[in-house]
């Protein structure tokens, strides 16, 4: 049987990622930071973006481990059909 190619995440995009969350995170940091408010609306307001960032990487985390665990019940599941047909031989008569 051929090997399903396994996808893989090139060092370019996981850098672009990094750099991409970095900027984003430190922008909104800053426009709360300078927001003409009072410190207890800046203060709510951040509590709302680190609460929004723990949860964004929750989802995903959520979401990769959905994602491996189906490919670990396929392979398992290919495994036992790959041996069905291995044990199996058309020409014997039971």
């Amino acid at each position: 049987m051929a090997q399903p190619v396994k996808p893989s995440t090139t060092t370019a995009f996981y850098i672009q990622a990094v750099i991409s969350f970095a900027i984003s995170l430190a922008a909104l940091a800053a426009g709360i930071l300078y927001l003409p408010v009072t410190a207890w609306v800046r203060s709510f307001l951040a509590i709302g973006l680190m609460y929004m960032v723990t949860s964004t990487f929750t989802l995903a985390k959520c979401v990769r481990d959905r994602q491996e665990e189906s490919s670990v019940v396929s392979r398992v599941d290919q495994a036992r059909i790959d041996k069905l047909l291995a044990e199996h031989d058309p020409f014997r008569a039971d």
